[in-house]
């Protein structure tokens, strides 16, 4: 088992984000991949109103998780630039890479 940082005992809304921002910001996933997904999960936390905000707060883990691989890893580094600038214009998250 990898990634326990996400594993939580905690809302839905918290286990949903990554799956919700993958498809809806960074296009990771196809419409139809998170459609099926919402199918069999039966909630789709796009539909709820506190989605923006829950998604702004992941997207900024993801950031500063990533802030932290730069000194060691020149990928990293490019990659963290591109996403502060994402943050910073509210645009480009089509283009994050996965890490």
């Amino acid at each position: 088992m990898i990634d326990l940082d996400d594993f939580t005992l905690a809302p839905r809304e918290w286990d949903l984000v990554l799956t919700a921002i993958f498809y809806d910001r960074f296009g990771w996933h196809t419409r139809s991949e998170y459609e099926a997904f919402v199918y069999r999960y039966g909630f789709d936390l796009m539909n709820w109103p506190g989605y923006p905000v829950l998604a702004d707060l992941r997207e900024l883990m993801m950031v500063v998780w990533l802030g932290q691989q730069v000194p060691a890893n020149r990928k990293s580094a490019e990659e963290f630039d591109r996403r502060m600038q994402s943050l910073r214009t509210g645009c480009g998250r089509q283009e994050w890479q996965p890490f």
